[in-house]
């Protein structure tokens, strides 16, 4: 019998302390980033290989849509947004492994990541316009606004968790139930169609995030997009 999302399946024991499951595979999804980002920097030229010449085009990718999301620098932010969208599409794809549940079909690892974006963005916001300024932004337009500003902080990080919660654990439960029901080669579509669903849901993880800091960062409500 399934169990339910909210539970955690113990991996194993480390003395008194239980280590569950989404726990391991995420740390072996970290360690696997940290090591294939080693690899790919370690030997830097001016005449890049196939796997720098990919790594330059992810940030320059990724440098444009902040700068037309965030609209400033986009080097101070580069590091949480891009280890975010990483993360979230690596533990999205991790659903095609054998055996593995990703880590962003839980509940925890989400709100995890969602109290990350919460706590970069009042930093950002604070390094930008100071204490005062910051507070200031949740007055706009009115200072009447100002209690529903900050309500709306943190219902925000909560839709975070909720809409990649739903999304991932949902591609997880339609493919175990074909799998299930129609064998090994069936799901194979589906199967492809969670990939996409992974790329989708890590790009709109990171754009949500950089719209979020955007906010903080110029008191207005940044663009998607051009």
């Amino acid at each position: 019998m399934k169990s339910s999302p909210l539970a955690l399946e113990p991996g194993f024991q480390l003395g008194p302390v239980p280590v569950s499951k989404p726990v391991i595979v995420t740390w072996a999804l970290m360690a696997a980033l940290v090591l294939a980002s080693f690899l790919v920097t370690r030997r830097l030229s001016l005449q890049p290989g196939t796997g720098q010449s990919a790594l330059e085009l992810f940030v320059e990718t990724l440098d444009d849509q902040m700068r037309d999301t965030i609209g400033a620098d986009p080097a101070p932010y580069r590091a949480v947004i891009g280890t975010i969208f990483l993360f979230v599409l690596v533990a999205n794809w991790s659903s095609l492994v054998p055996g593995v549940e990703p880590p962003t079909a839980r509940l925890e690892t989400d709100a995890a990541l969602a109290l990350i974006v919460f706590f970069a963005t009042i930093y950002h916001g604070l390094r930008t316009r100071g204490p005062l300024g910051y507070l200031a932004t949740f007055a706009e337009p009115s200072i009447i606004m100002f209690p529903l500003n900050l309500v709306e902080q943190v219902t925000r990080t909560f839709s975070l968790i909720v809409r990649l919660f739903g999304n991932i654990m949902s591609g997880v439960f339609v493919i175990g139930v074909v799998l299930s029901l129609a064998g090994l080669l069936v799901p194979i579509p589906l199967m492809a169609l969670d990939l996409l669903t992974g790329a989708v849901q890590a790009y709109i993880f990171a754009t949500l995030a950089m719209v979020f800091i955007g906010s903080a960062v110029d008191g207005h409500g940044a663009r998607v997009g051009g």
